[in-house]
């Protein structure tokens, strides 16, 4: 099979097309025909090497898996003895273990069915940005009539918080560069703040809940247009720090939480198939879509993983294998 492969860390040079054998799945994995795949601020990072300390899991000196991607949309090829629930022919989205890739491996637990009204490209940007968005704002408890601040609304996790927001019932602030504000209005957000013409911190508007994207404000800048008892969650995908990546201002926000009124801490999301099937209705609703800045062929995914690491991507960017 086809396959974008990687021996070791750097720059998106390191990423090749090659010819390699099918995965092999265990009796409790699902073997998906992948159609289509997006990028992640995540392959990046295990395509860089970093943070440093992240090594530890994803290989020292070279990396652990050589197939890049995670995020996922196709048709099952195979099941394992031990898997219920699918069979060959099933379309699905979801993440797995090399994505960038004619075939890739995932555990049932990780896929759920694509929904009818999206392509195979569509769905293949919806998890990890879409799960990253619901579940930080299940961490927040966001409900109707709550006034919500997206820091980094035109991105990959903010085009979808937005829509999310909207339809528990939220009032959506969305901040976002002068190219993505069309954008992130036609999602739904009952205002948008174009950075460069406005500093949100320096108004007398105040949020029940605070998601920040992009981490370029310090965290006494976001607390200020927090209410007493609101949310902060940082939740920078931006790998500035070599070393330890956003684990530092992660790490201030934990040990600032527990001395002050309001709750800062970040959120790991994960992905399990009851928050993938909550996505999947609410795309099926129409309450949420997925947003595509760009498409390349599996042979370019090396320029996919340029144009996301420029930091400039309007929603996500899906690397189409068949």
């Amino acid at each position: 099979m086809k396959a974008i492969v990687q021996d070791r860390f750097g720059a998106a040079d390191v990423l090749q097309l090659r010819e390699i054998d099918r995965p092999a799945f265990k009796e409790t994995e699902v073997l998906v025909r992948v159609r289509a795949a997006s990028v992640n601020p995540a392959d990046w990072a295990f395509m860089q090497g970093v943070p440093n300390i992240g090594r530890f899991v994803f290989g020292w000196r070279k990396p652990r898996i050589r197939v890049r991607g995670i995020d996922l949309a196709g048709t099952v090829e195979g099941v394992g003895a031990g898997v219920t629930g699918f069979a060959p022919g099933d379309e699905v989205f979801g993440q797995g273990t090399g994505a960038f890739a004619e075939y890739a491996t995932a555990t049932p637990e990780r896929l759920v069915p694509k929904p009818s009204n999206l392509t195979f490209e569509q769905a293949a940007a919806v998890p990890m940005a879409a799960l990253c968005a619901l579940q930080a704002l299940r961490a927040g408890h966001v409900e109707a009539g709550q006034k919500v601040l997206i820091i980094g609304a035109g991105g990959g996790i903010g085009t979808f918080a937005v829509q999310i927001a909207k339809s528990l019932g939220a009032t959506v602030t969305g901040v976002c560069g002068p190219s993505k504000v069309d954008l992130v209005r036609s999602l739904g957000a009952d205002r948008v703040v174009d950075y460069t013409a406005e500093d949100f911190a320096a108004g007398d508007e105040r949020y029940d809940f605070i998601l920040d994207n992009v981490s370029n404000r310090s965290l006494a800048d976001l607390r200020r247009v927090l209410v007493r008892k609101g949310t902060l969650i940082p939740n920078s995908g931006q790998f500035y720090h070599r070393r330890i990546g956003p684990m530092g201002r992660f790490m201030r926000a934990m040990l600032m939480s527990p001395f002050v009124s309001q709750t800062i801490h970040p959120v790991s999301s994960s992905a399990n198939r009851k928050d993938l099937t909550a996505i999947a209705e609410l795309i099926e609703a129409g309450q949420v879509r997925p947003v595509i800045d760009r498409t390349y062929p599996l042979a370019s995914a090396a320029d996919a993983m340029r144009y996301l690491g420029e930091g400039h991507v309007g929603g996500k960017v899906v690397v189409t294998v068949a």
